[in-house]
């Protein structure tokens, strides 16, 4: 069993930044691929980010390319997703997610667990 914690949402202005993070229970954390997926009020859940065991392999949704970026720390059993440059459009609740997997995955049936998500939200 796995517990994901997420962490750092909160009200920015359009263009600022933040840094989400997610602590996870995992006692073989490296094991586990991780992701940032996000909804939106009265829209369907989507893909962010996602990283591989190690960290050397990311995939990251068109529409956070470039702005966004995940990171993880496994000698300490957190990942983050660093968000620049944030629109309104970003307004929503961020989830972590974990996968048993070694390669980082964009669906989200394929995780296995899932935090209870923060709350992000982009003033204009």
């Amino acid at each position: 069993q796995v517990q994901l914690v997420e962490s750092g949402g909160g009200l920015v202005q359009a263009g600022g930044s933040l840094r989400l993070s997610c602590a996870a229970s995992a006692r073989a954390f490296s094991a586990y691929g991780m992701g940032w997926f996000r909804q939106a009020p009265g829209k369907e859940r989507e893909f962010v980010a996602a990283i591989n065991w190690s960290g050397a392999s990311t995939t990251y949704a068109d529409s956070v390319k470039g702005r966004f970026t995940i990171s993880r720390d496994n000698a300490k059993n957190l990942v983050y997703l660093q968000m620049n440059s944030l629109k309104s459009e970003d307004t929503a609740v961020y989830y972590c997610a974990a996968a048993l997997s070694s390669a980082p995955i964009s669906v989200g049936y394929r995780y296995n667990y899932w935090g209870q998500g923060t709350q992000v939200t982009v003033s204009s």
